[in-house]
């Protein structure tokens, strides 16, 4: 019975512990979405700039495995270089040791503090900002409450001698007990998936005196080891450099664990020395009031040294992974969609990936519109069969990108963050009709086998028409890397012209069917064609709405 007990008590714990960082995670989220969109888009080659960014991205995000994810997902869309992830790769680590420190409070005393003081806000605040500070403050609370009920959980394991047995082998100052306790503290990780859930399960059981500090340091040695499998997981089925990106990350921690491991006595005297406290002294209560930032600092100085080390030595790492990871002997398939389908998407980070997505949606209507024009005058079945390509694939990213940012809708995000994801979506939507339309437009030029017989007049209005809309198109999806227009008149003003404009012609024209200079089935296509070109001066009129919005 006190088996069970024991472990109930630590599974709520730790579900309690979860539930906390992943709300805190959220609000942060909520909070610094802007921030870490515009720390992102600063990314330079610097390699210094590349660790600052991944410092702030991992201090916001509270999780190393998560920048590592949409650092995988950024390499694998093509939105950065191997040596610019493998910057941000060191700063996530050295962000993530916050967790360390923020769990190595006194928890016991804070955890229901800061659940009432940010309940109030969280239910009560009208104020968007301040319902996410309060979910901040709340989530806060619970991972106090969480070690705090894990702590509890083990207590009684200092008076079981079965359990000091088990674990004495882990518990001895020598280089078997420490490579035992990192090769269990990798595993565990790799099972929980979580390095901050296994650093505050390590800080609770030193806390209670369970093990002691040079066992919990070699314990986390291990969590950094383990954590490197989410980005590895995320890189299965990605580009060469998506996986490129997870090994460095690999690479980086196994080596940096490597280093200390040979060190590890004059690492632990150093930490010892560094952090005031005996980090073994035992309270009357049995605890060790002084470890947890004692392991805490360990964690910090483990990740900021090894990120020193090896910052000069990122090109050296980058020709490493690339020669363990070399090209497919056959030529990767170019995908159309590169978006990170991962649970751990950050909104920000997605509506970046989205964001690119469209563009390269937007390509692709060139790419119509050019095979469109050619087909027009050629009648080639070659050129009719790359558009129906297209097309297809026009519906397949749509598709892909609606089902991607419906996936960010679900998760915590501001107003602003929702006004874009809901943008984005109706741009895919509008692309993926105006594709239809280029399609339709090839289907009625294709009716005729050979020349489109249709009079001089009627073919220069069509000619200058098409033209006209094309441009009003471009300079509608322009808005999504320009920015804002200064007046949305202007695009309402120009797309009345046009419709006026295709009115004209189809007016015109049906004069020259009544006069009999046109065939009437000649003159019907032409009408058709007309209009998917008026429909498609509507679709690029949403577009610019829709790109005003992203700004």
């Amino acid at each position: 019975m006190e088996t069970f007990k024991i472990l109930y008590t630590l599974f709520g714990g730790l579900g309690i512990f979860f539930y906390g960082m992943k709300m805190m995670s959220d609000s942060l989220q909520a909070i610094a979405g802007d921030v870490i969109q515009k720390v992102i888009n600063s990314l330079t080659t610097n390699r210094f700039l590349a660790v600052v960014v991944g410092i702030i991205v991992t201090m916001i995000v509270q999780s190393s495995s998560v920048t590592t994810v949409m650092v995988v997902g950024f390499v694998n869309a093509g939105l950065m270089q191997l040596t610019q992830a493998i910057g941000v790769i060191l700063g996530s680590n050295i962000g993530t040791t916050i967790t360390g420190w923020i769990i190595s409070i006194k928890v016991g005393k804070y955890g229901l503090l800061f659940i009432g003081l940010g309940i109030f806000p969280m239910l009560f605040s009208k104020n968007e900002k301040a319902k996410a500070f309060g979910r901040t403050i709340f989530g806060v609370g619970m991972i106090f409450m969480g070690l705090e009920t894990m702590s509890k959980a083990f207590k009684p394991l200092r008076t079981n001698q079965e359990f000091l047995d088990m674990i004495s082998y882990f518990s001895g100052d020598n280089y078997g007990s420490y490579f035992a306790s990192i090769i269990t503290g990798c595993l565990l990780t790799v099972i929980i998936q979580s390095s901050s859930a296994m650093l505050g399960i390590t800080i609770a059981l030193a806390n209670t005196g369970i093990i002691g500090f040079n066992t919990a340091a070699a314990l986390v040695l291990g969590e950094n080891i383990g954590t490197t499998i989410t980005a590895i997981l995320a890189s299965v089925g990605a580009t060469t450099n998506a996986k490129r990106a997870a090994r460095a990350h690999a690479c980086f921690n196994l080596l940096g664990v490597g280093i200390i491991f040979s060190i590890l006595p004059m690492y632990l005297n150093f930490v010892d020395w560094l952090v005031p406290g005996d980090p073994n002294l035992m309270a009357s209560d049995g605890s060790l009031p002084n470890v947890a930032s004692h392991v805490a600092a360990s964690h910090t100085f483990f990740n900021v040294s090894a990120t020193l080390l090896f910052l000069p030595f990122i090109n050296i790492l980058a020709r490493f992974v690339i020669r363990i990871t070399p090209e497919t002997e056959v030529k990767e398939k170019d995908k159309l969609l590169v978006l990170d389908h991962s649970t751990d998407i950050l909104p920000a980070t997605a509506i970046i990936q989205a964001h690119q997505e469209v563009k390269r949606f937007s390509s692709m209507l060139i790419k119509m519109k050019e095979l469109t024009d050619d087909f027009f005058k050629t009648n080639d079945a070659n050129a009719l069969s790359k558009i129906h390509d297209l097309e297809r694939r026009a519906d397949k990213v749509q598709k892909e990108i609606t089902e991607f940012l419906c996936q960010v809708l679900s998760k915590r995000m501001s107003s602003d963050q929702t006004v874009k994801v809901q943008a984005l979506i109706r741009l895919a939507d509008e692309l993926e009709s105006i594709a239809d339309y280029f399609e339709k437009i090839a289907l009625y030029r294709a009716k005729y086998k050979n020349s489109f017989e249709i009079d001089s007049e009627s073919m220069k209005e069509y000619e200058e028409f098409k033209e006209k809309v094309w441009a009003f198109y471009l300079t509608a999806i322009n808005g999504l890397d320009e920015g804002p227009f200064d007046s949305m008149d202007f695009i309402l003003r120009k797309s009345e012209e046009l419709r006026i404009l295709a009115d004209q012609m189809r007016d015109k024209h049906l004069n020259r069917i009544s006069s009999g200079e046109v065939k009437a089935d000649i003159a019907l296509t032409y009408s058709d064609i007309v209009v998917s070109f008026r429909k498609i001066r509507a679709h690029a009129m949403n577009v610019a709405q829709a790109a005003n919005k992203l700004h």
